[in-house]
């Protein structure tokens, strides 16, 4: 398989606290890889760089081949922070045109995309009411959508169905199965869910900046001969959030 993404002796300290340490992936096409750990872990850092938002103190980060950060990959990642970066005074609607008006795209395919990811999130009702009006869910929601505006062939999610109904999660993480597979992107999910976890394919398992061990859910399982992702993650020196 194509590996798309790659983190290569990665290390970032902020002052005197170490984040990441020698962290070294590889993430493939058509894989979803979960990054999992409690909070403080160090997984919204190592995302950041993969999107080119923070830079390595030591080491390589490459999305598509090519070095983080870069202007050019930004037409390739779609991104959903863990805090919701939306215009509280622009409507639903109005921030996924601001933000779809940042990639290249005509204006069919910037409508037919809008009306896909506000299906996806379950907002196409909501869409005329301002963000300011939005409950909290529905502003992480929205945020998905607009990661999701401009087709990315990576798709980078800290955290994406925090505060979401577990009808509408499911729906999501359907949604994300069917992008790896019938789309073959690369899809990377931050997450301390482990039920979210086992619907990865992949997994690497973080605390204190350290990737503790890395699998398949269940080859993960049997390494540890455990019954859950939680008893892995305990038994890997994990703790809980």
């Amino acid at each position: 398989m194509e590996t798309t993404v790659k983190v290569q002796q990665v290390s970032k300290s902020f002052g005197k606290k170490t984040v990441l340490s020698n962290v070294n992936l590889n993430m493939e096409k058509g894989q979803i890889y979960g990054l999992i750990g409690p909070s403080g872990a160090g997984k919204t850092t190592l995302v950041k760089m993969l999107v080119g938002m923070d830079m390595p103190d030591e080491g390589m980060v490459e999305v598509l081949h090519t070095p983080m950060p870069s202007l050019t990959m930004l037409q390739h990642i779609g991104y959903m922070a863990q805090s919701d970066a939306l215009y509280n005074e622009l409507t639903g609607e109005e921030n996924l045109r601001f933000f779809a008006a940042m990639f290249t795209m005509g204006k069919a395919e910037q409508k037919e995309r809008i009306g896909y990811a506000a299906d996806l999130v379950n907002l196409k009702d909501e869409l005329g009411k301002k963000v300011s009006a939005y409950s909290g869910g529905m502003k992480r929601r929205l945020s998905l959508a607009i990661a999701l505006i401009h087709n990315p062939s990576v798709l980078i999610l800290d955290e994406p169905t925090v505060g979401i109904d577990p009808e509408l999660r499911q729906s999501i993480w359907n949604e994300l199965t069917r992008l790896k597979n019938d789309e073959h992107k690369t899809i990377i999910v931050t997450t301390h869910v482990m039920d979210e976890a086992d619907k990865c394919d992949m997994l690497a398992m973080v605390r204190e900046g350290r990737i503790l061990t890395r699998g398949t859910p269940e080859q993960l399982r049997q390494q540890f001969r455990a019954n859950s992702l939680e008893e892995v993650f305990l038994q890997a020196g994990g703790k809980q959030s």
